[in-house]
């Protein structure tokens, strides 16, 4: 029984995992880029996590990749003309510090891809 839950959990795992790089392949190729390696990067971290961990990791990466792929529909880009959403501040009280670094640096990497895209000078962040 439990090794049949193990596969089960793989194959999710796998299927979410290949889900999330399709919806990339809609982004931006700057963003696309960024994307890919930071999942990539996630799933190999959480790899070996506890189960009560990998629940709440693939839940939350589902809901990315559920919020993504409404994002990039044609009709929904072309009324927003904006990608991703903002978090909860909230959500801060849960996360270690790490967690915290590890955002702050995505964050810096996503305003420098924006800055580059944008070199007129004009940009507010």
């Amino acid at each position: 029984m439990v090794k049949m839950f193990a596969a089960d959990h793989a194959s999710r795992v796998r299927m979410l995992y290949k889900l999330i790089f399709r919806v990339h392949r809609a982004l931006p190729a700057e963003l696309r880029i960024l994307g890919d390696n930071y999942a990539r990067d996630e799933f190999k971290r959480h790899k070996k996590c506890n189960p009560e961990e990998a629940k709440i990791f693939l839940t939350e990466w589902t809901d990315y990749a559920i919020n993504l792929a409404k994002q990039m529909k044609p009709l929904n880009q072309a009324i927003k003309k904006e990608v991703g959403k903002y978090i909860d501040p909230k959500m801060l009280d849960y996360m270690t510090d790490e967690q915290i670094v590890q955002l702050y640096e995505l964050h810096k990497a996503a305003v420098n891809l924006v800055r580059v895209q944008c070199p007129s000078g004009l940009l507010l962040i």
